[in-house]
């Protein structure tokens, strides 16, 4: 039996793989290629091709396939063998390097937000040699970009790339001025993943699961979270052995696995991964779903990731922690051991403070959607309203600074700043704050508002490309004092910077009412629904910010805008078409039955002289709600017929319409639900899929 370090990235082409495969001075182009950007020589692109299909071959694929990220959210893929035929009866195994380099999927059925028209079809992928290729399911995977005719951006992966590169150079700009000499910065990511599993028996059983993801009706279980009592419990044998799986396709793709457990409500879990390179965390995470999904169905399960499958537990968040580190490994959100260096640290530190309060609407509309809105600010995950919380040392250390005061910590030493050693820090030394949205975490910022289900490309291309922005301003501002001044002005932008935006800061209770307040009093926004995020894409600050550093054009952020707001607006028509059909064909007709059956035990008894309060009383229960029920439905018919004129409008109608009239139905069905025999009931309950899965 081979232990994991024997088999570890097996199925991937990596740089070991590669020495293997290539001449040295290919290799040696191609690492360059890799670690800076550099384009692809020409001469070399059917070398590297031809050992890429070699080794996929020896692994027994057949096929070679672009995979790329459109703006669905999810992944894309075409596969096309290896084949080129010689003869009439012969073929040769052939993979070129324009084939590596370049595809051409039909791009007419892919978002595009008005890029393109629908009859243009023609759309490119273009390898992206900074994310490893694999071999998955006898098919050698290539990581691509996907871009229109017209070169724009149809996909997720680009814009990240280009943030990467902004951050990069503002960084590298900054900590020029500043004395160090950084040639790269590499940014990492370290995306925690929720999820769900559920029998597959009853996940059939429920149309309104299988086609949005989601139950649209269902009672409160007879017990839910509140015993505390699955969070890290002991894990069943079918579920560990469904993790075991999921565990060795995953190491087998080079995805860094390593921490499992059980979640807060019942049914849920989470798998965690090491830190990794931005770009390669969000590859990895689409894979680390996919496999999630396809194992589950080999042990008679389906992986929910939806972020609120079940109304009333917790649902699925995705933890995104975000940090960056120099190209000798130096982290920079860790205090360093010199004055210079605790500089550097709070120079990055008030540089991040003000990005995320100046750009609280970006932050927040990199997490919208329509599944997220139900778990923003429930009581289980962060609020919808931006914060950072930096725990009570650090905020003590920063509130110091601010006000030019001393600062002395538990062994007494002495805080002036650019003078003294800031105190260490250690990374455990104040408790968490689950509330918070945004968390510093000891060396890293835990960005904690993305669902389950989420694409993590976009969060983090905008958390990099507002921080390039603030690096930026400071980089502009120092430039204007000679080097043997520079230490002293930074020193004052750090404490304007926080006098101006420490609002951003909180430590309490994201979940009370009183921080609503208090956050109003503050300016801080609230964008409860993605309708109310979304239309702030495009604010001006915002259009400006993405078109200075390249990552997104004016006409590619307006895109993205409509894609998301015609998503939002869709998904919640599916579910109101969805709750239509489950009422008419399901529900409704059971409870009729249901009443019949009251109605005959009624009649039978009274026929006997023998009254039944209990049976009238139910009957009663039953028909007031379903009345109102049978009224609202036909309402919510009409709505969905309703004509919208773009995008926005469609949004606002399916928040402000759609979703009150939709929880009504739902509260007023589930109401009904609990007078109604289980026998009777056709669809599996919350105590059958949560406690009956295992």
């Amino acid at each position: 039996m081979k232990t994991v370090d024997e088999y570890f990235a097996c199925n991937v082409f990596s740089k070991h793989e590669m020495q293997k495969y290539l001449p040295n001075s290919v290799f040696k182009k191609l690492n360059q290629v890799m670690e800076y950007g550099e384009p692809l020589p020409a001469e070399i692109a059917d070398v590297v091709a031809n050992a890429m299909k070699d080794w996929a071959m020896e692994k027994g694929a057949t096929h070679y396939t672009h995979w790329f990220q459109p703006m669905t959210g999810i992944t894309a893929e075409k596969h096309d063998a290896f084949i080129n035929p010689t003869g009439e009866n012969s073929i040769l195994s052939d993979f070129r390097g324009k084939e590596l380099i370049k595809g051409e999927p039909d791009a007419s059925s892919f978002p595009s937000g008005g890029l393109r028209a629908t009859f243009e079809a023609r759309g490119y992928t273009a390898w992206d040699p900074t994310s490893y290729a694999f071999v998955k399911d006898k098919t050698l995977y290539i990581p691509t970009l996907f871009c229109s005719y017209d070169g724009s951006a149809l996909d997720k992966k680009t814009p990240l790339l280009r943030s990467i590169e902004a951050l990069n150079d503002s960084a590298i700009r900054l900590f020029d001025l500043m004395g160090y000499n950084v040639k790269k910065i590499n940014i990492t990511v370290g995306p925690e993943q929720e999820y769900f599993l559920i029998d597959e028996k009853m996940y059939k059983q429920r149309i309104d699961l299988m086609v949005t993801g989601r139950t649209l009706f269902g009672c409160a279980p007879v017990k839910g979270q509140e015993l505390d009592d699955h969070y890290f419990g002991n894990i069943d044998e079918r579920v560990k052995a469904f993790m075991e799986e999921v565990d060795e396709e995953l190491w087998k793709l080079g995805v860094f696995a390593k921490t499992e457990h059980k979640e807060v409500a019942p049914c849920q879990f989470e798998i965690a991964p090491v830190y990794t390179s931005t770009n390669l965390a969000n590859d990895q995470n689409q894979l680390t779903m996919e496999v999630l999904q396809k194992c589950a169905k080999h042990h008679g399960f389906v992986c929910l990731l939806h972020e609120k499958p079940f109304d009333g537990i917790n649902g699925s968040g995705k933890h995104n922690n975000w940090s960056f580190s120099t190209d000798e490994g130096e982290n920079m959100l860790e205090p360093g051991d010199s004055p210079q260096d605790n500089i550097r640290f709070l120079t990055v530190l008030t540089a991040i403070i003000k990005a995320v309060d100046e750009y609280q609407d970006l932050l927040r509309i990199s997490v919208a959607s329509a599944g997220n809105d139900h778990r923003l600010g429930g009581n289980e995950a962060p609020p919808a309203i931006i914060s950072i919380y930096l725990g009570e040392e650090l905020t003590a250390i920063l509130k110091a600074i601010e006000e030019g005061s001393e600062y002395v910590d538990q062994i007494d030493k002495k805080l002036e700043l650019g003078l003294q050693v800031l105190p260490s820090l250690a990374k455990d030394s104040t408790d968490r704050n689950r509330t918070s949205p945004f968390a510093f975490t000891g060396n890293k910022f835990e960005f904690r508002m993305l669902g389950s289900n989420l694409n993590i490309s976009c969060p983090n291309t905008i958390l990099n490309t507002i921080v390039a922005e603030e690096f930026d301003q400071f980089s502009t501002e120092l430039e204007c004092y000679p080097e043997h001044k520079r230490t002293e002005a930074l020193i004052q932008i750090i404490r304007r910077t926080l006098k101006e935006h420490n609002r951003i800061c909180f430590s309490g209770n994201g979940y009370s009412d009183s921080w609503k307040e208090e956050a109003k009093r503050r300016g801080l926004l609230e964008l409860k629904s993605t309708a109310d995020a979304l239309p702030h894409y495009t604010d001006p600050k915002n259009l400006s910010l993405f078109e200075k550093h390249n990552v997104y054009s004016p006409q590619e952020l307006y895109a993205r805008e409509n894609i998301l707001l015609l998503n939002y607006y869709q998904v919640i028509i599916i579910e109101a078409k969805t709750m239509v059909y489950m009422l008419r064909k399901e529900i409704l007709p059971a409870i009729f039955d249901y009443e019949a059956k009251l109605a005959q035990i009624i009649q039978t008894k009274k026929a006997c002289g023998i009254q039944a309060p209990m049976e009238e009383k139910i009957l009663k229960q039953i028909n007031e709600p379903l009345e109102i029920v049978s009224e609202h439905v036909g309402t919510l018919e009409r709505l969905i017929e309703t004509p919208l004129e773009n995008e926005k409008i469609m949004a606002r109608f399916a928040c402000d319409e759609l979703l009150p009239l939709m929880e009504t139905i739902r509260r007023l069905t589930d109401l009904i639900e609990k007078n109604v025999s289980k026998s009777d009931w056709p669809l599996p309950d919350y105590n059958d899929m949560l406690f009956k899965s295992f």
